[in-house]
Order: C-alpha cells, then sequence, then structure tokens
C-alpha cells in the first residue's frame, strides 16, 4: 500500500512540474511590460517592486467596482489599478511564489507565471499547480 502511495506521488510531482515550464530561459525582468487580458477587454501592467513582481489592471472596456471582494469595505474600489498578480519571485524562467486575486470571483489564488515570447502564460491554482487553471496574456505592442 505505501508503494502505490508513493508512486502516485512521484507521478503527481512530475506531472505538475511540465505544467507552464518555460520553452527558453527568459532573462529577469522580460516579463515587465503591458498585456492584453485573454479576452482583450482589458490591459495590465507588469512591473518590480524590490525584488518582486506584480500586475495590476491599467485599463478595463468595461470599468467596474470590486464586488466580488470577500472584504466588504474593500467592495467599492475600482479594478483599473487593483494589484492582482502579488509577490512573484523569479527563477529558472518562471515566476513562481505569487499570488492572483480574480475580482471576478472574489477569490485567491496561488499562481506562477512563464513568458514565452509575446505571451505570459499564468496558471493559478489550488494546492499544487496540477490542479489549476492557465490563462493566457498577450504582450501589447
Amino acid at each position: 500500500m505505501k508503494n502505490i502511495h508513493l508512486v502516485t506521488i512521484l507521478i503527481i510531482s512530475t506531472l505538475s512540474s511540465f505544467i507552464l515550464t518555460p520553452d527558453e530561459p527568459m532573462a529577469v525582468g522580460d516579463i515587465i511590460g503591458t498585456y492584453w487580458t485573454p479576452k482583450k477587454d482589458g490591459k495590465i501592467e507588469v512591473f518590480m517592486k524590490g525584488n518582486l513582481y506584480f500586475g495590476k489592471f491599467i485599463w478595463l472596456s468595461a470599468p467596474r467596482k470590486d464586488l466580488k471582494n470577500p472584504s466588504k469595505t474593500l467592495r467599492g474600489r475600482d479594478v483599473v489599478g487593483l494589484e492582482f498578480l502579488t509577490g512573484f519571485k523569479y527563477a529558472d524562467g518562471v515566476y513562481k511564489d505569487g499570488e492572483i486575486y480574480d475580482p471576478e470571483n472574489g477569490k485567491t489564488y496561488s499562481c506562477k507565471m512563464v513568458l514565452e515570447q509575446n505571451k505570459l502564460r499564468v496558471r493559478g491554482y489550488v494546492g499544487i499547480s496540477l490542479l489549476g487553471r492557465t490563462e493566457t496574456f498577450e504582450r501589447t505592442k
């Protein structure tokens, strides 16, 4: 029985290492810039504060308030200007150990990001990266 659990853990850890790995290594800071949201109904800016990377909404086609925020005191704030990508560290082509806040549902998830040419692949997940969803943000010109 212990062998089955060990094999399962090894398979899951191997599979999770394949999710969001860069095609080719990027240089530190290459991620900085502006990107279209996946539906192209907004723009985000990725920037650096100290040694960490963050992202915020800089434009939305339909500006709105953060109505789904679990904190009642924050529900009146604008989504434009909101830092929704927070605290990412760069290592081996992956921006990791950060979080993503989804204003559509008011939830925050663990997150990692990979830049592949002009596409920023952002994976939010609960627990392990295998249990998550990837969205693609395309760099603006």
